[in-house]
């Protein structure tokens, strides 16, 4: 039994290791109000001008800058349920 329930809990934390939702939807209910061209500071989908010289600063950097807030950017992007993993995809998938 003790096995079973390590083995379970294991499986849970490498699931929580991943993006738990879809990029595009949580682009679309928390983050395109400000990237799809309303707030003219926030780099746009696909934009690859306006997001290069956010990743070069690298990954962990934008994730930070997504948590924390920035300039005019709310902490955590309005995605109150979103993990780091969450905010890497959906950044990831804002940038393709």
């Amino acid at each position: 039994m003790k096995k079973m329930l390590l083995v379970a809990g294991v499986l849970m934390l490498s699931f929580n290791s991943h993006a738990a939702q879809d990029p595009e939807a949580v682009y679309a209910r928390a983050c395109a109000a400000c990237h799809n061209g309303q707030l003219p500071m926030s780099p746009q989908k696909g934009d690859k001008a306006a997001w290069e010289p956010r990743l070069a600063k690298g990954m962990d950097v934008l994730v930070q800058s997504v948590t924390n807030g920035l300039n005019a950017m709310p902490a955590r992007g309005l995605c109150m349920d979103c993990t780091a993993e969450d905010y890497q995809a959906v950044i990831q998938w804002m940038t393709e």
